[in-house]
């Protein structure tokens, strides 16, 4: 009975990333940068925050925490603006500087979830870095609409599949 109750649950988990790539290619030709390629690997990287935060509040706090990694990860660009003097230590002073702010975040709650922060902030920067004409806007824009998707079906995953579970028993 284990092997039905894994598999029905393996077979719903691999349709929900399926419907995650079809969302792709029908969002990203609306989407302001990246038309061509898509963000699918945002959401899925949001996914997988979504299984580390394990709950529904968890997964707002991961939420909150996509929001904020994004302000800090245009925080860091505006602050390495300023030591430009220095071209080799702009950069790592920057992070420095707001790393060392984001984790006495750990102190508030609902805005403590600093996993999310940084995952979110290496796709922030990944956009920024790889994908042409990205600009802060369009980069939020894009992180937090496929972030959310990928949390959002993070939270089907675990609900989806408890609900199987208990209906296959």
């Amino acid at each position: 009975m284990k092997n039905i109750n894994f598999a029905v649950g393996s077979a719903y988990t691999a349709a929900l990333a399926f419907i995650i790539v079809c969302i792709d290619q029908l969002l990203k030709g609306y989407m302001p940068i990246g038309s061509v390629n898509g963000f699918t690997y945002i959401a899925f990287v949001a996914w997988a925050v979504y299984f580390f935060s394990g709950t529904a509040s968890a997964g707002i706090r991961a939420a909150i925490g996509y929001i904020v990694g994004i302000a800090f990860s245009v925080g860091i660009i505006l602050i390495a603006g300023l030591f430009t003097c220095t071209p080799f230590f702009c950069v790592p002073v920057a992070v420095f500087i707001v790393v060392f702010i984001v984790l006495y975040l750990e102190k508030v709650p609902w805005i403590d979830y600093i996993p999310a922060m940084f995952v979110a902030s290496g796709c922030f920067f990944g956009i920024m870095n790889y994908v042409p004409d990205a600009t802060f806007g369009t980069a939020a824009t894009v992180e937090i609409i496929y972030g959310f998707i990928g949390l959002l079906f993070g939270w089907f995953t675990v609900v989806g599949k408890g609900w199987l579970s208990k209906a296959i028993r």
